[in-house]
């Protein structure tokens, strides 16, 4: 099968992954038309189902194996592993929750802080009250993104501490 191959799984620092043949890596640069991390590709480790994104580190390509694709990963280093892997197209969109995008399109420095943000953090913040199971917990932690984005507290809502102006 195309874009089957088998690999090593090795580690660096916590995060274990395998290198992915360069003939497969090329495959998916062209089918995605980038060349540049993150890329999202799909595909099965051992049979079992993934989405995943190919990432570049330290100028090698390497799809990490994390503990929803392979069970007890950081503890099978070096063993060898069944992979198919291809360009994942489909919509990987989250939306942000309506309740999050209207309180922070209420406040004007909330907005701006939240237009600042890097697309990660801004990812973050979106999946975490996304992933919360009650409305109340949810409307309590969009509080506190909004004083957050506002700068009057950390994401866990401690205090951060202001400056003095020098005399």
């Amino acid at each position: 099968m195309k874009n089957q191959f088998t690999a090593k799984l090795d580690i660096i620092g916590i995060n274990p992954f395998v290198f992915v043949p360069d003939e497969i890596l090329n495959e998916i640069f062209e089918t995605s038309g980038k060349n540049k991390s993150p890329i999202p590709v799909k595909g099965k480790v051992n049979g079992k189902e993934f989405t995943q994104n190919l990432m570049k580190y330290f100028g090698e390509w390497r799809l990490y194996i994390n503990l929803t694709i392979l069970k007890d990963s950081p503890k099978r280093i070096g063993e060898i592993l069944e992979i198919f892997i291809e360009f994942d197209n489909s919509d990987r969109t989250i939306s942000i929750h309506p309740d999050l995008e209207k309180a922070i399109q209420e406040n004007p420095v909330a907005s701006k802080s939240f237009e600042n943000l890097i697309p990660s953090r801004k990812l973050e913040l979106i999946r975490y009250i996304n992933n919360l199971k009650t409305e109340a917990a949810k409307q309590r932690n969009i509080e506190k993104i909004i004083r957050h984005l506002k700068g009057e507290t950390d994401f866990f809502g401690k205090k951060i501490p202001i400056k003095k102006p020098k005399k």
